[in-house]
């Protein structure tokens, strides 16, 4: 099937109300070029230097959104075209994509994300440090980001009703989040579920699903 055929097969799987992040890390140019002229304009990279490399040579009505681990002194590189982080983790990292986003004039969107599978390897803040990030005076000072909604992975696992509820745990955290607002957040967007269980993401509440290997297969630019 092409990238064409999994993709519209995908999107119009999807209810209205969620949104699509082709996760295209690792994939070459041509591989985005075909979902971009099938429709798709939001792509997911999981490390900065090669998403700046494909925003250099794509078109710029694209979203770019950043999925993986960002490491502080590699967000300068971004600040400039980024729509979306999504794995930010600590008050510290938000700190310096502030810093980074107001020398080019910008807000910042970013998802908070929060640790729900049993793994320890994920990355994540718990219930406490988020509460704690979000009502610290530092936190509401920061002009040139907005902290838009919750992003989080589950276990890597076959036990389906064990996803289920730590999707369903993100919800109530999600759900519990949204009557916080202030100037610099304003929790609209659930980003959880990828390729192996985003239908039952989707059955918990989420409202974006970051979707790679359904879509463009397992082929790899490196």
């Amino acid at each position: 099937m092409s990238i064409k055929q999994s993709l519209l097969e995908i999107k119009n799987s999807l209810p209205e109300t969620v949104t699509l992040v082709a996760v295209s890390k690792t994939k070459p140019v041509s591989d985005l070029e075909e979902a971009y002229a099938a429709g798709q304009r939001i792509f997911g990279e999981n490390k900065i230097q090669e998403m700046t490399q494909k925003w250099e040579v794509m078109p710029k009505d694209i979203q770019w959104h950043m999925i993986g681990h960002v490491q502080t002194n590699k967000v300068k590189y971004m600040a400039e075209y980024v729509s979306l982080i999504h794995g930010v983790d600590s008050l510290k990292l938000l700190k310096e994509i502030n810093k980074q986003a107001k020398k080019h004039n910008r807000v910042i969107n970013c998802l908070l994300q929060m640790h729900i599978a049993e793994e320890s390897t994920k990355f994540g803040l718990d219930l406490e440090e988020l509460n704690s990030l979000v009502s610290s005076d530092v936190f509401k000072t920061l002009e040139n980001i907005k902290v838009v909604g919750l992003m989080g992975m589950a276990t890597f696992t076959d036990n389906q009703n064990q996803v289920k509820k730590e999707f369903g745990t993100l919800k109530e955290v999600f759900s519990s989040l949204q009557s916080t607002k202030s100037t610099n957040l304003d929790v609209k967007i659930l980003s959880m579920g990828m390729s192996g269980d985003y239908k039952i993401a989707i059955d918990q509440g989420s409202t974006m699903v970051r979707i790679g290997s359904s879509i463009f297969g397992s082929r790899n630019y490196i």
